[in-house]
């Protein structure tokens, strides 16, 4: 008995202690616990959240009232208004008078399940999460319709999940508040169709020209295809697109049964109209191009302010009128006008805002032809040429390349100054194989051209694309003396009342180039325009500029500048097919002429500062000392040693080194030709100190000198294998090595 009452205290004693139940399960059901938990805080939470959100939300005449959007009053440089730009409401239409097309048209795009959903769709949640998680897409739109009402009205655009929670929480407090008919109303009051109408009323009128009420199934389908993205589908930038966008509309509201497949298929877009839009001109151009730069320019800041500009109304319509008349026909035209410190007074993007807002004047690329030939001649005048220099205008081939000048006609010996006015395509390729390529990029980088160059031998004809504004700028900087210019187009901005929010400051631009380089250029430019290529371009006052005109006549330029007011001139297609008659002599420089009348017609004549004050290293002896002693002259022998001929005169009449050393004899000189009396003329010496040959020389009259500067490099036809003569240059001033007309 003992013993069993033993086993019977064992068991009972093991059948209290404690069963270990599998890990999962407790794992499960810790989830399943601290899930529910945590479920159950969060709904509370949301409830709150909700409850709190919705006492606070206005009533909805308060949201009725509600505006989006900032207006700006756009002014000239004058005060008086150009443009006020901002958002545009038409007339309030209740859920009645919305036509159903228009309202089941936007539910069928922007959120199918509206009628379902609490404000927020969990089933398009769950779908965007899986689709993020099983694919390397992110979640796309999940926005109910509520959602975007609640952003455009409380929030903004900012990608983050803190105003994601927000949205989420005002559309389920909305949906409390409000009925679904006022949510929809609401939202098709509000939503931004693009062109700064907001509404559908406002969308109708300014797209089709009548009110929202009497909308058809295929322009509610347009209207509706706007929402996703407003200028991509806008009726008046792009039909074609905005009846695309429509179609796809249409089969949308198909799926989701408020029309039939056969309805969809049979809708006509032929008869949709766009209205034309009004007030619009070549201002907007402008507009286009200035006020984006506000976002850099202010805080952020959605109160109404007002901004003014540089633009002068007077020259803007100038501008337009000159364009519009001087443009070939089916060609597109761009101009933009610079005052003295880069105030943009006048800017043409194109022949017509309405029918293309590209601007021509500040996106596209063209190529320049030869108003490139500016930096060219910056680079040359820069290596040391001036406008009196002479070059020989004559067939060059540089690493296969053989330019050719217009008529296929070549000058001859010429100087700088009239290759330049006439535009000689070889002096131009010889300037800038000698230079270097490089350089003449580098130029151009210097004076603001902001788009990418090449540096192969072609480019100094203009064959690398260029924008308008940046050339303008160049030739403006020219103007300024090489002074960098830098354009800008507002002076001012303020709130409606009057509070200065932004004001812009001059800032002295940084020297590009030496004055006497600026001065050279600018002799060039006058020139051209005085007896050169750019006569057109005359307007009875000094006018420095430059032509370009590219192959084929695709492109015409004309760039220059009078009084202190500097203008750019583009014409050509925008398919860069060949316009016939086209060059930049022609209806460019005849724009430019127009517009110049009256851009300087109140301003004072000026005079170019063409007065070439060259550095040390470039000045030339003065006539007297080219007149002195001729025992005051040395040479140098063909390994570069100077040769004194009055040392040792008198002992054997044998020119001799500084040192003492005599040259060497008739049999170590060198050959010099006829004219040095070396070997080939049967004398044993080299050529005397002074003679014709030095006399020309050193006077600028030896125009045909081998030693001349005129591209007698690699590759270049008129290049001699005879090793040219000894250099003679003046003892007393042994740095002034140039004369007029010829580098030695």
């Amino acid at each position: 008995m003992a013993k069993n009452s033993g086993r019977s205290r064992e068991t009972r004693g093991a059948s209290t202690q404690p069963v270990n139940k599998p890990l999962w399960r407790r794992i499960v059901r810790a989830v399943l616990v601290w899930g529910a938990a945590l479920a159950l805080l969060g709904a509370i939470f949301l409830g709150t959240a909700i409850f709190f959100t919705m006492r606070e939300l206005p009533d909805y005449g308060a949201l009725k009232s509600s505006q989006n959007g900032q207006m700006i009053v756009v002014r000239a440089r004058d005060g008086r208004e150009l443009v006020s730009l901002g958002p545009s409401y038409g007339r309030w239409l209740t859920y009645n008078d919305i036509p159903p097309i228009m309202r089941d048209a936007l539910v069928s795009v922007e959120d199918r399940r509206f009628r379902q959903h609490p404000g927020v769709d969990p089933i398009g949640l769950a779908r965007a999460v899986y689709v993020s998680f099983t694919t390397d897409h992110r979640a796309k739109a999940t926005s109910t319709i509520t959602q975007q009402l609640a952003r455009n009205i409380f929030l903004n655009n900012t990608r983050s999940w803190t105003r994601k929670a927000r949205e989420m929480v005002l559309a389920l407090a909305l949906e409390r508040k409000f009925t679904k008919d006022q949510i929809l109303e609401l939202y098709l009051n509000k939503v931004y169709f693009g062109g700064g109408a907001y509404g559908v009323d406002a969308a109708s009128r300014k797209f089709f020209g009548h009110p929202g009420t009497e909308l058809s199934t295929a322009e509610a389908a347009i209207i509706a295809g706007l929402v996703k993205a407003p200028s991509n589908y806008s009726p008046t930038a792009d039909v074609e697109a905005a009846i695309g966008r429509g179609k796809v509309v249409l089969s949308l509201m198909a799926r989701a049964g408020v029309i039939t497949q056969s309805e969809a298929e049979n809708v006509d877009f032929t008869n949709v109209s766009v209205a034309k839009e009004k007030g619009q001109n070549s201002v907007r151009y402008f507009t286009d191009w200035a006020l984006p730069q506000l976002d850099m320019l202010l805080p952020e800041n959605n109160e109404p302010i007002e901004v003014w500009t540089t633009l002068d109304p007077a020259m803007q319509n100038a501008a337009t009128r000159a364009v519009d008349a001087n443009v070939p026909k089916g060609a597109q035209g761009a101009l933009v006008s610079l005052d003295r410190d880069g105030a943009v007074l006048a800017m043409v993007g194109g022949t017509d805002y309405v029918n293309s807002n590209y601007n021509r004047a500040t996106s596209a690329l063209r190529q320049p032809g030869s108003a490139w030939k500016l930096f060219v001649y910056l680079a040359a005048l820069e290596a040391g040429y001036t406008p009196d220099d002479h070059v020989v205008d004559e067939p060059v081939t540089i690493d296969g390349w053989s330019p050719q000048n217009a008529g296929r006609t070549f000058a001859g010996q010429i100087d700088i100054r009239t290759a330049f006015a006439y535009s000689k395509n070889t002096i131009a390729a010889q300037l800038g194989n000698e230079v270097g390529f490089g350089t003449v990029a580098s130029m151009a980088k210097r004076f603001g051209i902001t788009s990418q160059i090449n540096t192969k031998p072609a480019m100094v004809l203009g064959t690398s694309e260029v924008r308008v504004i940046d050339m303008t700028r160049a030739f403006a900087a020219v103007s300024a003396g090489g002074t960098s210019v830098e354009p800008y187009g507002i002076v001012k901005v303020t709130t409606t009342s009057g509070e200065l929010l932004y004001e812009h400051k001059s800032v002295r631009g940084s020297v590009l180039v030496p004055h006497y380089v600026a001065a050279g250029i600018t002799d060039l430019l006058q020139t051209t325009v005085a007896t050169g290529t750019a006569r057109a371009a005359q307007i009875g006052r000094p006018v420095a500029g430059k032509t370009g005109t590219t192959s084929s006549n695709k492109d015409g330029w004309f760039l220059g500048f009078s009084s202190g007011v500097t203008t750019g001139v583009w014409m050509g297609r925008d398919d860069a097919k060949p316009v016939p008659g086209l060059s930049g002599g022609h209806a460019p420089a005849r724009a430019f002429a127009d517009y110049m009348k009256v851009a300087v017609a109140k301003r004072p004549v000026e005079q170019f500062d063409t007065q070439l004050k060259l550095p040390e290293w470039q000045l030339e002896p003065d006539d007297e000392q080219m007149q002195g002693n001729p025992e005051d002259y040395y040479y140098t022998d063909e390994n570069g040693n100077m040769v004194r001929p009055d040392v040792g005169a008198g002992i054997d009449d044998q020119p001799r080194y500084e040192d003492g050393s005599q040259v060497p004899g008739p049999a170590m000189v060198p050959d010099y030709g006829p004219q040095g009396g070396g070997q080939g003329s049967g004398q044993g010496a080299p050529p005397p100190a002074v003679g014709e040959d030095f006399l020309d020389r050193a006077t600028g009259r030896g125009r045909d000198d081998p030693g001349m500067r005129q591209g007698q490099g690699a590759g270049y036809p008129g290049a001699r294998p005879t090793q040219a003569p000894p250099r003679v240059v003046p003892m007393p001033r042994p740095t002034a090595t140039r004369t007029p007309g010829t580098q030695f």
